[in-house]
C-alpha cells in the first residue's frame, strides 16, 4: 500500500489550483487562468515567463486528447516542483485544444521543473492513461468540489514516484 501523499511536499494538485465553471476565450486564456492559480499558490515564480513557455509548447503540437481533454504543459525554470492546475469548463464553454474528437471540457495544466524531463514524461503518460478512462473523466466533471477533484488527480498519480 502506498504511503499517503504529504500535502505540502508531494501533492501535485490542491483545491486552490482548481477552477470550477471555467469560462475562457480560448486555450491561451484558459492556460493563463490556470497558471495564475499556480502562481498564486507559489508553484510558479514568473507567471509571464512560464506562460510564454506554455504557448511555445502549444504551437509545436496540439495538446488535446480524446474525450474532451486539454493538457497544456511545459517544463520551466520558473517551476520548482511538479504541479497541476485543473479547470472544468462551464457548460457550453468547451475549448479547442486540437483534439480530433472535438473541444475540451477538462483542462489540466502541467508545470514541471526544466530539469525534470523524465518526470515530466511520466506524469504526462500516467495522466493520459487515467484520462483515457471515461469513468475517471466523468468523475472529474461531476465532482463540483475542488477538494474532490484534487484528490482524484493526486490519487491517479499515487504510483508516480515524486
Amino acid at each position: 500500500m502506498a504511503e499517503p501523499l504529504d500535502r505540502y511536499d508531494a501533492e501535485l494538485t490542491t483545491p486552490d489550483t482548481v477552477i470550477l465553471e471555467l469560462v475562457a476565450q480560448d486555450k491561451i486564456d484558459a492556460a493563463a487562468q490556470l497558471a495564475t492559480k499556480l502562481h498564486a499558490a507559489g508553484r510558479i515564480t514568473n507567471l509571464e515567463g512560464f506562460l510564454e513557455q506554455v504557448h511555445s509548447r502549444e504551437h509545436q503540437l496540439a495538446t488535446g486528447l480524446p474525450g474532451g481533454i486539454g493538457l497544456p504543459h511545459a517544463r520551466s525554470e520558473y517551476v520548482d516542483r511538479i504541479s497541476i492546475a485543473v479547470g472544468v469548463t462551464k457548460f457550453g464553454h468547451a475549448l479547442d485544444f486540437g483534439a480530433t474528437d472535438g473541444p475540451a471540457t477538462l483542462i489540466l495544466l502541467i508545470a514541471t521543473p526544466a530539469s525534470s524531463f523524465s518526470d515530466h514524461l511520466e506524469v504526462l503518460a500516467t495522466l493520459a492513461r487515467s484520462l483515457s478512462k471515461e469513468s475517471f473523466r466523468e468523475s472529474l466533471r461531476r465532482a463540483h468540489d475542488p477538494e474532490v477533484i484534487s484528490e482524484l488527480i493526486n490519487s491517479s498519480l499515487v504510483f508516480f514516484d515524486h
